[in-house]
């Protein structure tokens, strides 16, 4: 058995933490002193060197990770599958958050500590390489860095972040960072943005709830119960998160008359303004973790969203694209009610078949509480009706739309405006531009589209950014909107595009992987349509652990979770993209969860896991797996360093036997390979008294498997040109199984057939009968 690699004896820990047992040295060169990986001498044995297939530090890597065409290259061209986690959920709230006094105080909040205290690091990277997801979305929020006012950057937060942030590599971990929104802020009933930016173009905190411009029972603490689950996506269509979002993108071309006052004395447009103060945070974040190795790049923003640009109607929101439920007031009817005007809106309810039906409507505002400051720049008024867009006609009594197409066309021009051509591309441009002159050395850009879209065919070469990775979402939106998964799944994505109801149904476990892995593949190959050679990695996919009623946190069977991510694994291990899931949240726990709009998604809870006092934290050690739900589906065998084009891996985590099927890279896909051998992420979890069965290898491959580094190194005697590679892996005896991966015919094949003899039978007797 190899001893563990060499840069695991090199972590850096924290006082208090305890330490593992130093590996033994190698002899082999150090891949750092050149780029030819000893893999390319004919005396090599496999595992020789010190890495380990999750390895993303320079030492496993031999350098700089980067993007080579539709892959992601390490120093010697093999192509990596990075998979990893977001850390962390818990990174949307501040630490000191006080739900009683929300949304006072929000100039004094602080995210130090958030997703984990500095002293808690060593035991959290230490999970997550133990489980093989060592690649990590890090979310902060602009809340974060800026919370105190414009151009007051959290110095301490900056240097808890770089500090954690500099701890990676030594646990084999890289990351990206997010600058990570939803509804455009907490105090408008999301994540993202500081509080001040929504008191800058003139809005009420503390009326904002009270006018319905926005929902903020669940950063509040709510969202648990029936009667509040899922309605936060719906403020993106609230008056407060849509205005700001509108003006982020749009403000010159549909709020030109809305000026910011500034400190001293000018104003600024309110585009302007709020693009400057985002890309002076964000620049402001790239030097604090510039020349970190384990920074890899940086992604722009979390699930833009265009706000009203492009609405045909300021009467109705397209029920395919805009979640409808509780009270969903038209635009027109979030400006009535945000000038204080009471107004009847729709109240939505859950239906089947589709999702949701308008049952009732309300009067809301009642009070008359304006959400629009008096002292603010709009001067009290509606920043829409002060551009021309609805007004108040005092004889009838009631509001008017004066100009229904608004925000279709350019005002000035009469020009059909496109979000993405006109306003998001350009805005990523500026920020590379921005970023790249306070970086010491470029890094990775990731991107991605509007949530729930495909990549836009508009989305063309002079649109694209150097260094590019596409990073969009995906979630089974029936499953996060019903919170309920059982044998039965809906295809929402074909639906919402026009399927045939009944195609678009599946039954059973195999049905799931199959519409799962339709849906993801979907997304990847739009995404190369439009995009040509740029890497797509899957930025968030992730499953509700309190479905079917939370009936898993009493009886501790969590076999419909481990049913739903082992579908969605296996759809995105079909589509061979890597990803990071949403997420590992040490704050997580039953009755909170999240705790961000009722939100539950981490699959590791602090309350199932060891103390730290007991913890090994040896990538080997079972103790790190305490706390951890569902792993048999997550933690999987992968290929994380491939001598080659990966062309097919499919794993079955009932069994634990996988299939990978590479070739050796054409000399016109442009990847120079500089090593022979191939790493293969192979968890402890399922070799851990079982041998590992290789076959399929030609004659003169060679290969080993190190349990305590979970890596299976595998190096063929040919790699020439075009040369296709297969193995069949398996462990003996083989896993005992989770569950049965049962199909519309294994359940009721039996029935089906026995109604089609019936059938048959009567046919023939109604036949003999009455026609012969």
């Amino acid at each position: 058995m190899v001893s563990p690699s060499g840069s695991e004896s090199s972590f850096v820990f924290l006082e208090g933490s305890p330490k593992p047992t130093p590996s033994t040295s190698y002899t082999q060169p150090d891949p750092l002193l050149d780029k030819i990986h000893p893999s390319l001498l004919p005396s090599y044995i496999p595992g020789s060197t010190r890495a380990y297939a999750h390895d993303w530090s320079r030492t496993g890597t031999g350098g700089e990770i980067k993007p080579n065409g539709r892959h992601i290259v390490d120093s010697y061209g093999r192509v990596c599958s990075l998979r990893g986690v977001n850390v962390s959920g818990c990174s949307k709230a501040p630490m000191n958050h006080d739900h009683g006094a929300f949304p006072g105080e929000h100039a004094v909040v602080t995210f130090v500590g958030r997703p984990f205290p500095l002293e808690e690091a060593p035991e959290h990277f230490s999970r997550l390489r133990r489980w093989g997801l060592t690649f990590i979305r890090f979310l902060v929020t602009w809340e974060a860095v800026e919370h105190a006012g414009l151009g007051i950057y959290d110095k301490e937060y900056l240097t808890y972040v770089r500090k954690l942030l500099l701890l990676l590599p030594s646990f084999g971990l890289s990351a990206f960072v997010v600058v990570h929104q939803d509804v455009w802020s907490r105090y408008s009933g999301g994540s993202g943005a500081p509080a001040w930016t929504l008191e800058a173009v003139g809005f009420d905190l503390h009326a904002l709830e009270e006018s319905g411009a926005a929902w903020l029972l669940g950063v509040k603490g709510g969202g648990h119960v029936e009667a509040e689950r899922g309605i936060w996506p719906c403020g993106y269509q609230k008056l407060a998160a849509a205005t700001m979002a509108t003006c982020f993108w749009a403000g010159d071309t549909f709020a030109p008359k809305l000026k910011i006052a500034m400190p001293g004395g000018q104003t600024k447009p309110v585009q302007q303004y709020l693009q400057d103060a985002f890309l002076d945070m964000y620049a402001t974040v790239v030097q604090a973790l510039d020349g970190l190795d384990g920074v890899i790049g940086f992604e722009v923003m979390n699930e833009p969203h265009k706000g009203y640009i492009e609405l045909p109607s300021l009467h109705k929101f397209d029920y395919n694209t805009d979640l409808h439920l509780s009270h969903v007031p038209s635009a027109f009817e979030s400006f009535m009610l945000g000038s204080g005007f009471p107004t009847l809106v729709a109240h939505w309810t859950r239906s089947f078949p589709l999702p949701t039906r308008l049952t009732s409507r309300s009067v809301l505002n009642s009070t008359n509480r304006k959400a629009w400051r008096p002292d603010g720049p709009t001067q009290g008024m509606c920043v829409w009706e002060m551009h021309g867009v609805w007004g108040w006609d005092n004889s009838k009594n009631e509001g008017v739309v004066l100009r229904e197409n608004y925000f279709v066309k350019d005002p000035m021009t009469g020009r059909k405006v496109d979000w993405y051509t006109d306003f998001y591309y350009p805005f990523l441009k500026r920020w590379t531009d921005r970023a790249r002159k306070v970086m010491s050395n470029d890094k990775m850009f990731f991107v991605e589209p509007i949530p729930n879209e495909f990549c836009p065919p508009s989305w063309t070469a002079e649109h694209q950014l150097p260094n590019m990775v596409f990073t969009p979402h995906w979630y089974d939106l029936n499953v996060l909107f019903n919170k309920a998964f059982g044998d039965f799944t809906v295809n929402v994505q074909g639906l919402s595009r026009g399927m045939f109801p009944l195609k678009a149904l599946y039954w059973g476990q195999q049905g799931a992987r199959e519409n799962y892995s339709l849906q993801i593949q979907n997304i990847v190959d739009h995404g190369y349509q439009a995009l040509g050679g740029k890497p797509i990695l899957i930025g968030e996919c992730g499953i509700p652990m309190d479905m079917n009623k939370k009936e898993a946190f009493e009886s501790d069977n969590w076999k419909w979770q481990e049913r739903m991510m082992d579908a969605m694994m296996t759809g995105l291990e079909r589509s061979l993209v890597g990803f990071t899931l949403w997420n590992y949240n040490p704050d997580n726990n039953d009755i909170r969860g999240d705790d961000w709009n009722g939100e539950n998604f981490s699959w590791f809870s602090r309350r199932r896991g060891l103390p730290r006092s007991l913890l090994d934290l040896d990538q080997s050690s079972f103790t790190l797996d305490n706390g951890g739900r569902i792993l048999p589906s997550i933690v999987r065998p992968y290929a994380a360093k491939t001598a080659g084009i990966p062309t097919r891996f499919e794993y079955e985590m009932n069994t634990g036997a996988f299939i990978f099927e590479w070739r050796s890279p054409e000399s016109k896909e442009n990847i120079v390979l500089t090593a022979r051998e191939t790493e293969i992420f192979v968890p402890s979890l399922i070799t851990y008294g079982r041998k590992l069965v290789v076959s399929g290898l030609s004659a003169g491959d060679k290969y080993t498997y190190d349990e305590a580094r979970q890596t299976l190194f595998i190096v063929p005697r040919d790699g020439s040109s075009g040369r296709m590679h297969k193995i069949a892996v398996s462990v003996d005896p083989p896993l005992r199984p989770q569950f049965e991966v049962n199909t519309l015919w294994g359940d009721f094949g039996e029935v089906i057939l026995s109604g089609l003899v019936m059938f048959v039978g009567l046919f023939v007797i109604i036949k003999y009968y009455f026609y012969m």
